[in-house]
């Protein structure tokens, strides 16, 4: 059987528990450490003023040849890992070093938007 698909969450919702553990995610950050001996690596994000890191466990796409800096779009499953927290087991690890952040943010928070509009139609329209 197929996971569920995966919704696109921000490093600032996965840390603050916004996520349950086994959610299938899309995240986007910089890759700003990797530790190849435990399979692990740090995403990064900015937001409001604060910066927000991610542990992806990468065993399942590894090798891969890091670039420190880059941005990276992680898709894989919640965790609760000892020490680190909420942590995201890797299935897909891209490089997409070139991405408009900011604007894949508005994007997301818009597509969030109609589907909440959606919803409450659909919730308006079943409960007359």
């Amino acid at each position: 059987m197929l996971p569920a698909a995966a919704v696109f969450r921000f490093p600032w919702e996965v840390n603050s528990g916004g996520v349950q553990e086994g959610e299938s995610v899309r995240v986007i950050g910089r890759l700003v450490c990797y530790q190849p001996e435990e399979s692990r690596a740090t995403l990064s994000a900015q937001h409001a003023s604060k910066e927000h890191h991610v542990a992806v466990h990468t065993s399942f796409v590894e090798p891969f040849n890091p670039i420190i800096g880059a941005q990276y779009l992680v898709l894989g499953e919640i965790e609760n890992a000892d020490g680190v927290g909420a942590m995201i087991r890797a299935r897909v690890l891209n490089c997409v070093d070139g991405v408009n952040v900011a604007l894949l943010q508005n994007a997301i928070n818009e597509q969030r938007s109609f589907f909440m509009e959606r919803e409450q139609t659909r919730d308006d329209a079943h409960a007359t």
